[in-house]
């Protein structure tokens, strides 16, 4: 699946200023409902993260954090991207602090196509010239077509 396809340059924020995993993961929710139609609230989002945060860390190591979940009234996979200007303690694997995140929701009954995303995100965010790339950048333009091409 191409990213392009369930990201939108609406659902990226640069630089965001969070003090606490709590905070990114409340922006998170609320970017995942950005101009998607799905009848959630971000308040609904942001329970699900929380849920999925508590059966272990998102955090994949190298600053970067794919935060999932699967809630039942999303009926297309959608994704949101920021980067945190300061990082914040995400209890990553390596101990580093999580400057990167990718926000993920799937419909309810996705096993699969979740798992298959969560293949491409952790290969993607694997190159470390993109984490550079992405962590210079400011611009939402430039986040998404790093992302996306």
């Amino acid at each position: 699946m191409l990213l392009i396809s369930i990201l939108d340059s609406a659902r990226i924020r640069c630089n965001t200023q969070a003090a606490s995993k709590k905070r990114v993961l409340e922006t998170l929710s609320e970017l995942l409902i950005e101009g998607t139609g799905n009848p959630v609230t971000p308040h609904a989002v942001f329970d699900c993260l929380v849920s999925r945060e508590r059966l272990g860390s998102t955090a994949l190591g190298f600053g970067v954090a794919l935060s999932h979940g699967r809630m039942a009234k999303i009926a297309e996979p959608v994704g949101a991207f920021l980067t945190v200007e300061q990082g914040v303690d995400f209890d990553s694997p390596d101990g580093g602090r999580v400057d990167l995140v990718f926000g993920l929701l799937v419909p309810e009954d996705s096993t699969e196509e979740h798992l298959q995303i969560l293949s491409e995100l952790a290969t993607l965010f694997d190159q470390a010239d993109l984490r550079d790339k992405l962590r210079a950048s400011a611009s939402v333009t430039t986040a998404f077509e790093l992302l996306t091409t």
